[in-house]
C-alpha cells in the first residue's frame, strides 16, 4: 500500500474526456458512475478520517458534439465554444444524478487562467472552492471553454488539475486516463517497460512518452500527463497517473500506475500558477543592477531598472523579466500599459511622481505578482 495516497486528506482528482465518453462523442453513464462510486468511496475509507475530493473533469466539448450533429472535435475555437456550452448541462446534470446516489452535492466551477494569475480573482476562487469543501459539496472544475480566448486557455485539463492541486493545497493528485501507467515507449510495443515511480523527472529523458494517450475527443496525451505531473511535484504535491477504471485501487492507496514522488516544497498557489499558467504578453529588459535585486533580494522592479520593452500588453497582464542576455529571469504582472512604460524608463519613482503625479510613484511590477524562473 502507498502510504502517501492513504493519509491524504485533501485529494484532487482529474479524469479525461476518453474515460467518459463513447467512440461517438456522448457520455457513458457506466463509466461516469464507476468514477463516481470510486470517489465516493474515496471519500469516507473504512477506519480511516473523511477525506475532501476536488474532481477536474473534462467532457463538456465531447458531451455536446453528438447534440449538435458533430462526429468529431472541431478544430475552430468558436464551434467549440458552442459544443462546450452544450455540453457542459449536460455533464453537470449527469454528475449531479449520479453523485446524489451516494448521498454527495457537487458544486460546478469554471476556471480561466485570468482567475487565478490576478490576486483578486485569485482569492475568490480559493475562497469558493474552500467553501465548498467546507460545506460538504464535491467541487467539479473545468476550463470555462465558452468564454476562454486562446490567450487565457490552459490549454489542457492535466495542467489545469496540476495547478488546482497548488490552489488547493492538496495531499494528491490523482490524473486518470485511458492509459494503465507511464511506459518508457508506446505501451503496445513488446519492448516498453511499465515505469512504477519516478523520484526524479531527469529518469524520463530516455522516454518516449509522444505515442500514447487519449486520441479523439480529448485533447491530452501522455506527454500534458507527465507535465502536469511535474508541476504538481514541483508544488511538494505527489502524483498518481493511472487508468479510469483503476480510480479506486489508486485512491485506496493499491501500488497500480506510476507514482510521482514531490519533488519540490509547497510553494505560493498563486505564483505557481503564475511560473505555469499563463504566457508571457511581453518582456521588459534589465540593467544588470535590476537583475539583481529582483533575483538575488527578491525586490520590486522600479522603472530605474529598465532599459527596454517588447510587446503589447496592457496593466494587469503578464510579462518576463529579462537579464541583457535575453534570458527571462522572472515572470510579475505588470502594474503599466506597454505605451506608458518607455517615457518612464530610467527615471526613479520620486521624480515620476514629482513631474508626472503620485500615481506614478508605484512599482513596474510588485514583489508580490513576481516569480523567479528556473534557470
Amino acid at each position: 500500500m502507498r502510504q502517501l495516497v492513504t493519509r491524504a486528506k485533501r485529494v484532487v482528482v482529474k479524469v479525461g474526456s476518453s474515460s467518459l465518453t463513447t467512440a461517438a462523442g456522448g457520455l457513458d453513464p457506466g463509466r461516469l458512475a464507476g468514477l463516481v462510486a470510486a470517489i465516493a468511496a474515496a471519500e469516507r475509507p473504512e477506519g480511516g478520517a473523511r477525506r475532501e475530493v476536488v474532481l477536474v473533469s473534462s467532457g463538456a466539448i465531447a458531451a455536446g458534439l453528438a447534440p449538435l450533429g458533430l462526429s468529431k472535435r472541431p478544430r475552430d475555437l468558436a464551434t467549440q465554444q458552442a459544443a462546450a456550452s452544450v455540453g457542459q448541462g449536460r455533464l453537470m446534470h449527469a454528475y449531479t444524478e449520479e453523485f446524489g446516489r451516494h448521498g454527495r452535492t457537487v458544486g460546478q466551477v469554471l476556471l480561466t487562467v485570468d482567475d487565478v494569475t490576478r490576486r483578486a480573482h485569485y482569492r475568490n476562487a480559493y475562497r469558493t472552492l474552500r467553501k465548498l469543501l467546507d460545506m460538504n459539496a464535491v467541487p467539479i472544475i473545468n476550463e470555462n471553454d465558452t468564454v476562454a480566448t486562446e490567450e487565457i486557455r490552459f490549454g489542457d485539463n492535466d495542467r489545469l488539475a496540476a495547478l488546482v492541486a497548488a490552489l488547493v493545497q492538496a495531499d494528491l493528485l490523482v490524473l486518470l486516463s485511458d492509459v494503465d501507467a507511464l511506459y518508457t515507449g508506446h505501451p503496445s510495443h513488446p519492448d516498453s517497460r511499465r515505469v512504477d515511480e519516478v523520484a526524479d523527472f531527469a529518469q524520463l529523458r530516455t522516454f518516449d512518452v509522444t505515442g500514447a494517450g487519449s486520441a479523439g475527443v480529448g485533447t491530452g496525451g501522455m506527454v500534458t500527463k507527465v507535465e502536469a505531473a511535474r508541476i504538481a511535484s514541483d508544488a511538494g504535491i505527489p502524483v498518481v497517473l493511472t487508468a479510469a477504471p483503476m480510480a479506486a485501487a489508486a485512491l485506496s492507496g493499491e501500488s497500480v500506475g506510476t507514482l510521482f514522488h514531490a519533488a519540490g516544497v509547497r510553494a505560493t498557489a498563486r505564483l505557481h500558477w503564475l511560473a505555469h499558467a499563463t504566457t508571457a504578453r511581453g518582456r521588459l529588459h534589465l540593467d544588470p543592477g535590476a537583475v539583481s535585486a529582483v533575483v538575488e533580494r527578491r525586490a520590486s522592479l522600479l522603472p530605474a531598472g529598465i532599459t527596454a520593452v517588447d510587446g503589447a500588453f496592457t496593466a494587469g497582464d503578464p510579462v518576463d523579466l529579462v537579464d541583457s542576455g535575453g534570458r527571462a529571469v522572472a515572470r510579475g504582472l505588470v502594474n503599466y500599459d506597454a505605451l506608458e512604460l518607455p517615457g518612464l524608463l530610467g527615471r526613479s519613482t520620486g521624480e515620476l511622481a514629482a513631474t508626472l503625479g503620485p500615481a506614478y510613484e508605484r512599482e513596474v511590477i510588485h514583489r508580490d505578482d513576481l516569480v523567479l524562473l528556473p534557470g
